[in-house]
């Protein structure tokens, strides 16, 4: 692992040093210099839920190999968010553990599952995955014999659940815990690093859906013609090899769109935290807004693909066949294990009279890949199926 001094050479006065963490729930047992924020991706990447992010959907439910998964996915976003921390001299293994963990919560089928739990636990403290993310590490993984949970730092548990964008909102179905309350009341905002992530997140799942777009047939590049962000990187691309199809060319656009969403973040962002007199993590905490940010022509740009995407990609009839069925699934899942709890492993069954049986069988559903999912299903509803 890397040690505290070496991780820390050249951090920005704003951004989290290692020797600055708010340390655990629970304190470490070791007491050597490795840096905390190295311990987290660690345990991160050792615990189950992060492999079964293997078999969860990102935007297509298929079986093939050549498109993103949950697990895919989230390394795009760790390898974007490292380069936007570097770029503003920010913690990057930080910044790259709260990429690692964002996504731990996420329902099996995507966005499909996680409106279907939704639906399922709105009178019953409601679902969230960012929530359901810090849920994961702070007591479903329980690796250690002395306390449930991974025992993660401060900061990468706060950025958890301080997740906010125009789609994700944990704060309103945070848990009234004391160790929740205590990351939310350390001020409105994260720290950078964790809101690199956040934007992190959007670049990568913009960039990789278009190349699964392509990869799926549902875009072309008469349609991409569509974004300016599109046309400006290609432009000069597709002048180079003028008779190349899209697919050979993809990656080249795809890297300089990229690379200018980076040079435009890392602009932006150090013009918005000199301006508002940023010294401190706790200055970035207490502000009132985010500090990193697109260009406000930048972000329109981004907002004319990402609409381009949702009218072809995200609305096309099979994307929404495939979440139409898959919200059955965990609908008639949940129904299921209402009807007979029985139906779940006993150690979820034990939980139900300390938690009720609402939150017990979202925590197995949300955990649940796509297969196991539909293998559930299939052993539970299929007339002539008996296991």
């Amino acid at each position: 692992m890397t040690t505290s001094s070496s991780a820390n050479s050249g951090l920005a006065a704003y951004a989290v040093a290692d020797g600055d963490s708010r340390g655990r729930v629970h304190p470490r047992a070791d007491v050597g210099d490795d840096s905390p924020f190295e311990l987290d991706r660690y345990r991160i990447l050792s615990c189950m839920a992060f492999r079964r992010l293997m078999h969860k959907t990102q935007v297509f439910v298929t079986r093939g190999d050549h498109f993103r998964t949950r697990l895919t996915h989230t390394l795009e976003v760790m390898a974007q968010a490292e380069r936007l921390a570097r770029l503003l001299k920010l913690n990057d293994r930080l910044a790259g553990g709260i990429a690692l963990a964002h996504d731990l919560g996420h329902a099996p089928f995507g966005h499909a599952g996680e409106k279907a739990l939704a639906d399922s636990m709105k009178d019953h403290g409601g679902f969230e995955h960012n929530v359901q993310s810090l849920r994961v590490v702070d007591y479903l993984e329980h690796p250690f014999p002395a306390f449930r949970g991974l025992n993660l730092s401060f900061e990468l548990r706060e950025s958890l659940i301080k997740h906010e964008t125009r789609y994700d909102r944990p704060r309103e179905t945070a848990v009234d815990d004391d160790s929740v309350q205590a990351l939310l009341d350390s001020g409105p905002q994260s720290a950078l690093e964790g809101q690199v992530a956040n934007l992190a997140d959007a670049i990568a799942y913009t960039l990789h859906d278009i190349e699964d777009g392509l990869g799926q047939g549902v875009l072309t590049e008469t349609v991409l013609q569509g974004s300016r962000l599109w046309r400006e990187a290609a432009a000069p691309i597709r002048k180079t090899y003028p008779k190349q199809p899209i697919q050979a060319l993809r990656r080249p656009i795809i890297d300089s769109i990229a690379s200018r969403l980076a040079e435009d973040v890392g602009r932006t962002s150090r013009q918005g935290i000199e301006s508002s007199k940023i010294k401190t993590v706790d200055d970035v905490r207490r502000h009132s807004s985010c500090l990193i940010a697109f260009s406000s022509e930048t972000q329109a740009y981004l907002e004319e693909l990402q609409l381009l995407l949702s009218k072809f990609v995200y609305r096309n009839h099979r994307v929404v066949r495939m979440d139409a069925k898959a919200g059955r699934f965990i609908r008639d899942l949940f129904t299921a294990y209402l009807d007979d709890p029985r139906l779940m492993p006993d150690r979820f069954t034990a939980r139900i009279a300390e938690q009720g049986e609402h939150r017990v069988i979202c925590d197995y559903i949300a955990g649940m890949t796509d297969r196991f999912c539909q293998d559930e299903h299939q052993r539970l509803f299929a007339p002539f199926h008996f296991e």
